[in-house]
């Protein structure tokens, strides 16, 4: 792994610094090309984005802080100097950051739901990228493995898994995937929102498989990792908004599968019939009349 890209002795440049900011440059980007096909004031927007992105941080070292208090204490400082001590909680970075856009575009009087589904293609990408660079720059570490596809790293023994290489890779895909909902959002396919509600549904999803192959987790009182907590519990929520979201369509399929199944199950019974001569139980002779 490369933590520090460029070395020059007086200045150093760091890996994971340049994926950071290589995540805001194509995130702002797509964020302006999205914000173009609509009326909003970029403005507005990008205003928003800043406040957005001071709440994440906030919010997301606060809650890494609470639940790792046993390195922190009551040290301020420890709080603040982030280099020196490190660390972020992505699940307080994301709900912060939501949060922070919902209270600036309520101020501002923009419809949450009619603005939010143009950043969730930017964020999705944003986090693809900076999951590339935590792998690259050793940040992220996995636990050992013979599977093929394994990398050794710089402190760690045996070979481990690619696991913040295949979350980077996942999230870039569901940000292509938000890309084709947010024009079917546009048409009105999709309700306003579905984007977001896409989102917390995907995140969920890569951290419930992803998070038991990494080697550090995040806890709390008891061992178990909360990332895979948070992750399940949303994986769920948001499945069966899914479910209820397209209950229609899932209950027109079905019963379209019965009366197939009805259909062929009664031409089976035809063919039998005609060919043995002989009456299936519970067929009824419609040649026998009462007497």
């Amino acid at each position: 792994m490369f933590p520090v890209l460029i070395d020059l002795g007086f200045f150093k440049i760091y890996t994971f610094g340049v994926f950071l900011v290589l995540a805001f440059f194509w995130g702002t980007f797509l964020l302006w090309r999205n914000i173009r096909l609509t009326s909003f004031k970029e403005e507005d927007v990008f205003d928003g984005l800043f406040i957005s992105m001071a709440s994440g941080f906030i919010v997301g070292r606060l809650l890494y802080v609470i639940f790792n208090f046993n390195q922190f204490g009551f040290d301020i400082l420890k709080y603040i100097l982030i280099n020196g001590y490190p660390g972020l909680s992505l699940f307080g970075s994301v709900v912060g950051a939501a949060l922070g856009l919902y209270i600036f575009f309520l101020i501002k009087k923009i419809k949450f739901f009619d603005i939010v589904d143009y950043f969730i293609t930017p964020g999705l990408l944003a986090l693809g990228l900076g999951k590339i660079g935590s792998f690259f720059s050793g940040v992220e570490v996995g636990t050992k493995t013979k599977f093929f596809l394994a990398i050794k790293y710089a402190g760690f023994d045996g070979f481990r898994h690619l696991t913040a290489l295949y979350e980077g890779f996942l999230f870039i895909i569901g940000a292509y995937l938000s890309y084709k909902l947010l024009f079917g959002i546009r048409r009105q396919k999709y309700a306003k929102g579905f984007n977001f509600y896409f989102f917390w549904w995907y995140l969920g999803l890569v951290y419930f498989l992803f998070d038991p192959l990494k080697s550090a987790h995040l806890t709390f009182i008891t061992t178990d990792s909360l990332n895979k907590t948070f992750s399940l519990a949303i994986l769920l929520t948001f499945t069966f908004y899914f479910l209820y979201y397209f209950r229609s369509s899932i209950l027109g399929k079905i019963q379209i599968i019965k009366n197939s199944i009805y259909f062929y199950g009664q031409k089976t019974i035809s063919r039998v019939y005609k060919t043995t001569g002989k009456k299936i139980k519970g067929d009824k002779d419609k040649n026998t009349s009462k007497d």
